[in-house]
């Protein structure tokens, strides 16, 4: 395959990667980014490298990997989250882009097992409800990859418990303003939760939004 062809996709997931790490998303080289690359013969995924800190990022860095993982080219290895990636993918049709981050407030979010409760209107619009946390498993595990797919569900952010978080999207814009819709979501849900009785939104209110939701999702 002509690797000319990834100039463009690898531009793009770093130039993300890069902004995730000046947002303060993630600090050195935690954290990862992709994006789906389909064509006409097999499915691709292009993603951060492992070890790679983000103010040395350059786009060729950038991992070209197979549905095996297998590298597309010669040197670069993907990150220690691929399977993570790969298997939001294979079970959400509709995902183009994915990002992990290890954000202050949605990794302390990620502390404990309730998640957060569907309490702002943006949630619902834009995450689909509730943020679950997912179950407990080793980082870059299998079993990782699918205890996010289960918290995930068809919403476009989870929490990783003891980990982080991971939101998706229809494209790599999409999934990092996601990513830092749940920073701003959880800090509010870290300091409403220091004594005060927390109001989530009415019932009536969360099934308008989550039409809206649904909307939107179809629309791309």
């Amino acid at each position: 395959m002509n690797t000319q062809n990834f100039i463009n996709e690898k531009s793009q997931v770093a130039g993300i990667a890069r902004e995730m790490a000046n947002l303060g998303l993630v600090t050195g080289s935690s954290g990862n980014v992709s994006m789906r690359m389909p064509n006409n013969e097999s499915e691709y995924m292009a993603i951060t490298p492992m070890g790679v800190h983000y103010s040395e990022l350059e786009d060729q860095d950038i991992v070209v990997v197979d549905k095996e993982l297998e590298s597309m080219e010669s040197s670069g290895i993907p990150s220690s989250e691929s399977l993570l990636h790969l298997e939001i993918y294979s079970t959400r049709p509709d995902v183009n882009a994915v990002i992990h981050t290890h954000s202050t407030f949605s990794s302390v979010a990620a502390l404990s097992s309730g998640g957060i409760p569907p309490i702002l209107d943006e949630m619902v619009i834009y995450i689909g409800g509730s943020i679950e946390v997912s179950e407990y498993a080793f980082p870059g595990s299998e079993e990782l990859a699918k205890n996010v797919c289960e918290a995930l569900g068809d919403k476009n952010a989870a929490l990783i418990s003891n980990h982080g978080a991971v939101t998706v999207g229809s494209n790599l814009r999409q999934a990092l303003n996601v990513s830092i819709l749940l920073e701003r979501i959880a800090e509010i849900y870290s300091y409403a939760s220091t004594g005060n009785q927390i109001n989530p939104l009415p019932e009536s209110a969360i099934e308008k939004e989550r039409a809206i939701f649904e909307m939107k999702r179809k629309s791309l």
